[in-house]
């Protein structure tokens, strides 16, 4: 039987994980639970962080979206955040059900840190910084530095996920993935692309193909150059298929029981070429 610490503020988070660092911290317990019943994981001493009112919080100013650990998938994608970061609210969207939309978290989607985790490429795509606080206070940074492998983080002793800070820029946003259905599915390859058109710069970030979630940073460069930014912000079509087979170049798949990593590499370069093009849609104004 776990002991359970039921926290009612970030204080009182923080003060149970002092008390026991090496506790388990559940928020809505999509991935955790799942564990538990299958006998993968017998936590001694759990935090329960859902009632955390500070982690539920969520803002938006010009320039930037701040996303609490504790925020739903359902809040990303039925509230003025799905304005603001339209992409993460694709990304919510894809998530399981009704039931596990309601509960899952955004900081249980890191904490996870699963490769085909949907809200990390999308993050990693708005140059997120995802802020922890513990026993030395906060301390930030980018999501490259946060994952450190398959379901590993840099998460201390102690540590908690406080909240995500991620750009806001003008253009379009788009999230794809490919799974073996429609829905309740978990990724087998995905993507986030970004538009910044005031840096005239595309941005793309990729889950499920690698240990980690890559940025195609040569694909982004190469494009940017060919985007016609000065006369309608438009692709051509060769230029979206030859940005698909470049931002595949930067996937690492593998072979597992989900897919073939030839599969995948072909899936990653059809989703952005296909989230190039629906990003510079005739017609479309870019503007998130």
């Amino acid at each position: 039987m776990s002991d359970v610490v039921v926290a009612r503020s970030l204080d009182d988070a923080l003060g149970a994980l002092a008390d026991h660092p090496d506790a388990t911290v559940l928020a809505g317990g999509t991935d955790l639970m799942v564990e538990i019943n299958r006998g993968l994981r017998r936590p001694s001493q759990v935090v329960a962080v859902a009632q955390v009112p500070e982690l539920r919080q969520w803002s938006v100013a010009d320039n930037r979206v701040i996303v609490g650990g504790g925020v739903t998938y359902t809040e990303m994608m039925t509230t003025a955040l799905a304005e603001a970061a339209p992409a993460l609210a694709q990304a919510a969207r894809t998530v399981g059900s009704p039931p596990i939309r309601n509960a899952g978290t955004l900081g249980g989607n890191l904490g996870t840190a699963s490769p085909a985790g949907d809200t990390l490429p999308v993050l990693a795509a708005l140059n997120a910084q995802i802020v922890l606080a513990g026993p030395d206070g906060e301390r930030r940074m980018g999501l490259d530095d946060f994952v450190v492998g398959v379901k590993q983080t840099c998460l201390q002793p102690g540590e908690l996920i406080v909240r995500a800070e991620m750009d806001r820029p003008r253009g379009r946003q788009e999230f794809l993935k490919i799974g073996p259905r429609n829905a309740m599915v978990i990724s087998m390859a995905g993507l986030a692309l970004v538009v910044d058109r005031d840096a005239r710069a595309v941005r793309c970030a990729l889950g499920a193909v690698a240990a980690g979630i890559p940025r195609a940073t040569e694909a982004e460069a190469w494009v940017a150059e060919r985007i016609h930014w000065d006369n309608g912000a438009g692709v051509d079509d060769a230029v979206a298929d030859e940005f698909g087979q470049r931002v595949a170049a930067a996937s690492s798949p593998i072979d597992d029981h989900r897919s073939t990593a030839a599969y995948r590499r072909h899936a990653v370069a059809v989703l952005a070429t296909r989230a190039l093009k629906r990003a510079f849609a005739e017609g479309s104004s870019g503007d998130a």
